[in-house]
């Protein structure tokens, strides 16, 4: 039996979460520093999701995560940087029409979808290819 256990921490969670808790960090910094401690505590792995700093929802802006794996690159703590790039790529159809989208799709193509992952070359990223429900 293999008691080997790998603890991948996403530190703000997927999906609107900082209406769910005060302590979701927002800011590059905050979320670098949320990815450090993680490590320290003993997370192998940390998964990055990027906030708009003023509105706390998810980002897409390339330069946000740069900076949060700078930081964390910057802090010399030995822990495998995950960056998701798995917003753009929800389809919610239309009630009214199936074939169509409806509120709450965000569908992006693969260069937006991956720019910030061939810009901050993490070790691993996750790519969801939307929803089958």
């Amino acid at each position: 039996m293999n008691f080997n256990v790998i603890v991948t921490c996403a530190v703000t969670g997927a999906g609107d979460t900082t209406d769910k808790s005060p302590h979701v960090p927002v800011t590059p910094k905050e979320i670098a520093n949320s990815a450090i401690d993680a490590a320290k505590a003993g997370a192998s792995v940390v998964h990055i999701h990027v906030r708009d700093p003023k509105t706390g929802k998810g980002s897409r802006d390339p330069e946000l995560f740069h900076e949060v794996v700078t930081r964390i690159r910057a802090s010399n703590t030995d822990v495998v940087i995950n960056l998701t790039a798995g917003m753009g790529g929800d389809w919610v159809p239309d009630p009214q029409n199936l074939s169509m989208p409806g509120a709450g799709t965000d569908m992006i193509g693969p260069e937006d979808r991956l720019r910030h992952v061939q810009e901050c070359l993490p070790e691993i990223c996750s790519l969801d290819c939307g929803t089958l429900n």
